[in-house]
């Protein structure tokens, strides 16, 4: 899908954020359609985490305009942009099931979500450990559990932080059905990731940063353009970020 034609969802403008004399991330600016994917990409300490903390509002930017819509995003935007973490944190006395209903309880969401979230775990291959406390799962399991209740919340703005980090084969298969289920359904989903290749499949349109600063973005097929026919993203991205 492309975002000038179907019109800006989530719009971010000018987003710098600095750590001291540090400049995490620079100016970012860039849209996002409804039900659009688009991979945030860049070698460590590129700015990918950073940007999300604060589209997230989990850190204040120091400069910069998110807009969801045409409305101005304050400090809390918990039912318009969620974040899946890199490390999968859970509360390890709450069992799966009940991360689900605290999620569903934050949300406000109404009656009929329970087969929503049965539908998830069963997805994920959750469904024999729903009774199961936080702190017992293993980390793919842990990751799974926190994907899950935060779908289940179903904000219009979803923020993945690598992850499929600790996922099994399937549940990386799952993930990736899932993101495309949702987009369908006119999610707008932001992905960081260090696997580069999986982006080319997963999304519309590719941001490529490097010390906080966009350095290329577009289609995949547009990043491509200037090589030969056999020219990976992994090819440009190394070339970008060189």
């Amino acid at each position: 899908m492309n975002a000038s034609a179907a019109g800006s969802l989530l719009h971010v403008d000018g987003l710098t954020k600095r750590f001291g004399q540090t400049l995490a991330v620079d100016r970012l600016t860039f849209d996002v359609a409804r039900g659009e994917v688009v991979g945030l990409l860049g070698p460590n300490g590129a700015g990918k985490t950073t940007a999300f903390l604060c589209l997230c509002g989990l850190l204040r930017p120091d400069v910069g305009t998110i807009l969801f819509g045409d409305r101005r995003l304050g400090g809390d935007r918990g039912r318009t942009i969620s974040l899946i973490p890199e490390t999968p944190d859970v509360y390890p006395m709450l069992t799966v099931w009940e991360h689900l209903a605290f999620v569903a309880a934050s949300a406000r969401l109404g009656p009929g979500w329970e087969p929503r979230a049965n539908d998830l775990l069963a997805r994920f291959g959750l469904s024999a450990e729903r009774d199961t406390v936080g702190g017992s799962l293993s980390k793919g399991m842990r990751q799974k559990t926190l994907i899950a209740a935060t779908v289940l919340a179903n904000t219009p703005v979803l923020l993945f932080d690598e992850p499929t980090i600790g996922l099994d084969p399937r549940g990386q298969r799952e993930l990736r059905t899932l993101i495309g289920d949702l987009a369908a359904d006119g999610t707008s989903i932001l992905i960081s990731t260090h696997l580069i290749e999986s982006t080319a499949t997963l999304c519309d349109r590719i941001i490529i940063l490097k010390k906080g600063v966009t350095v290329a973005q577009g289609a995949v097929a547009e990043l491509r353009a200037n090589g030969d026919a056999h020219r990976t993203l992994e090819d440009v991205f190394l070339e970008i970020t060189a």
